[in-house]
């Protein structure tokens, strides 16, 4: 295997939250103490315990989900040896039994990997969501994530993200989007949480099996937050997630400028493509090329210029009504 280049730390700011400076940036960026008045950020400066007590005095208002991998995974959440599955179980419970197996799991030299992923702090834990707030993104409902020493394959989120690191230390290793072919993503169906993982373990990279992952180690930026700390993730951009402490929690915001009520999702527009183009000749294949760029990215300017306002249809001005009418005809379309 050989030596890959040491990521370059990710950029830093103080100060309070800017959204419109940090997409202007269209970079990740850490926000060092952005929430370090929060007191679930001073409890969890005070170690497991106080963390766990803390999000146990907001009274759990429901069960949670939560996922579990043997300590033969080394804290990987992650594809089974044959991808026919994955290699964690799945289970539910009080929250308030989960947070006491992370404390009893906390002092063992190999434990079981545990975590509650994405759970909707509102839904779950609504005193911890009117304490703990970050007003830029009050529009935004907060999802909280726990867990022990774990590892989380790079991936990438159709939205915007703000995390916050509210108790223990997260790693955060981010490559721009455009390196997906060097980071070879995993199956589109089965997926260990939503949208495809790289197949590349960060911690021993194969380069023999997957040698274009060093052109995206070149591009790599890397920063450890503390209690308090938070980042910004850019749309689409890919993040591998190491969580450092034996209790981690984390607040994230997810959120997608630009859609508007009625759209349709991106991600399922790249399935239908990959359904109706992907298998036609290279010259059909070539000619839709050319017609997305003309349609959907206006590489020549608008498309319906030349048309009137009442005529442009799909063409014109996003709306409710046009969205709910191109949803009828991909229904008829697609039977």
């Amino acid at each position: 295997m050989s030596a890959l280049p040491t990521p370059a730390p990710l950029r830093e700011v103080a100060g309070p939250l800017d959204l419109a400076a940090l997409r202007a940036g269209g970079q990740p960026v850490v926000l060092r103490g952005l929430a370090a008045h929060w007191p679930a950020v001073v409890a969890g400066r005070q170690g497991p315990e106080a963390a766990v007590n803390y999000l146990k005095a907001q009274g759990p208002t429901r069960p949670v989900s939560a996922i579990a991998a043997h300590p033969d995974e080394g804290g990987r959440f992650f594809y089974n040896a044959d991808l026919t599955g994955m290699n964690f179980q799945r289970g539910t419970g009080p929250l308030a039994l989960f947070l006491d197996d992370l404390l009893r799991a906390a002092p063992m030299e190999h434990p079981p990997a545990l975590a509650v992923q994405s759970e909707v702090v509102s839904e779950l834990l609504p005193a911890f969501a009117a304490e703990n707030r970050l007003e830029p993104l009050a529009h935004v409902p907060p999802r909280i994530w726990i867990g022990n020493a774990i590892r989380v394959a790079a991936h990438y989120d159709v939205k915007e993200n703000v995390a916050v690191c509210m108790a223990g230390r997260r790693r955060f290793t981010l490559f721009p989007p455009a390196q997906i072919a060097n980071l070879y993503p995993g199956p589109l169906e089965q997926t260990p949480a939503g949208t495809p993982v790289s197949m590349v373990d960060l911690a021993a990279p194969d380069l023999a099996r997957y040698p274009r992952f060093a052109a995206a180690a070149a591009t790599a930026q890397e920063a450890v937050l503390e209690p308090g700390d938070a980042i910004y993730i850019p749309y689409c951009w890919w993040h591998a997630v190491q969580s450092l402490g034996s209790v981690n929690v984390l607040v994230n915001y997810w959120w997608s400028e630009g859609q508007q009520p009625g759209m349709g999702g991106a991600y399922d527009a790249l399935l239908h493509a990959i359904l109706s183009l992907k298998h036609l000749p290279e010259d059909q294949r070539t000619v839709w090329r050319e017609w997305f760029d003309f349609y959907v990215f206006e590489t020549q300017g608008d498309p319906a210029a030349h048309l009137p306002a009442h005529a442009r249809g799909a063409l014109g001005p996003p709306d409710p009504a046009m969205f709910a009418e191109m949803r009828r005809m991909l229904k008829g379309m697609l039977g």
